[in-house]
């Protein structure tokens, strides 16, 4: 509650309150002296997840590249709009912050943090670090979470989380295009770049089929869960430039999709 221009409640008058806030029309009908009070006009805070897992260290160029200049320009547009922002680099739990800031003076220094960053961790683990964040009292606002979403704790708990505080969450998801089609076959050692486990196999056409069945199936999942909330939903791959993802992004959260 304080100055501002939307309207929230009424309460009984007292003495040494300012009567310009008075309202006079449910006097003139009613005789009650009633206060009008007001929602406070505060800044919008915007709250940018990055994802510093080692899965995000893969392709050429890496999308952990084109996710830190994606949080740079999100960042820069919010700075230059007089909102507050804050990064929140995560992996399997918050790994780095760069403490809520306003002004375009600060773009330097968060600049030079993101130049700090590399990918580590376990593995990825949304619903971690949005715990993280509002167990730390952060008030809500804008959410912007930029990531593969390659989380086997599953990101809808993640995004889930983020809705049950009222934030208003987007997604960005990002991914190599070699990991849509890999163009495996024969003998391969895999390695998951997370937990370094290695695997040989065999791969046929038909597990190749079916790999590319699994990845679009994620994807998907992902559309449909923002579909579902209303999140506004941004999927591309790595080799997209960032300012061309940065107007994508736009055009969907004004079409609310």
């Amino acid at each position: 509650m304080g100055s501002g221009i939307e309207f929230s409640e009424h309460r009984e008058y007292t003495v040494g309150d300012d009567l310009r806030y008075l309202d006079w029309n449910i006097y003139a009908r009613h005789g009650d002296l009633l206060l009008k009070r007001f929602q406070e006009e505060q800044d919008l805070h915007v709250y940018l997840m990055l994802d510093c897992s080692k899965s995000m260290a893969y392709g050429k160029p890496a999308k952990f590249e084109l996710a830190r200049h994606l949080t740079a320009a999100l960042a820069y547009i919010a700075l230059a709009d007089l909102d507050r922002i804050a990064v929140v680099a995560y992996a399997d739990q918050i790994i780095a912050e760069f403490p809520v800031t306003r002004g375009k003076a600060r773009i330097l220094p968060l600049m030079r943090f993101l130049e700090s960053l590399e990918t580590r961790g376990q593995d990825t683990n949304l619903e971690k670090a949005v715990q993280g964040l509002v167990h730390r009292g952060t008030r809500s606002g804008l959410a912007v979470i930029i990531s593969d979403l390659f989380d086997e704790h599953g990101f809808q708990r993640g995004l889930d989380q983020l809705r049950s505080r009222r934030f208003d969450a987007h997604v960005l998801q990002l991914h190599d295009p070699q990991e849509a089609d890999p163009r495996l076959l024969g003998d391969a050692e895999l390695v998951d770049m997370e937990t370094d486990s290695v695997r040989m196999v065999t791969i046929t056409e038909k597990m190749a089929r079916r790999y590319q069945q699994l990845f679009q199936e994620h994807q998907q999942s992902v559309r449909d869960y923002c579909n579902n909330y209303g999140l506004s939903c941004t999927q591309s791959p790595s080799v997209v430039p960032f300012d061309e993802l940065v107007l994508r992004m736009m055009r969907a959260s004004a079409a609310g999709r």
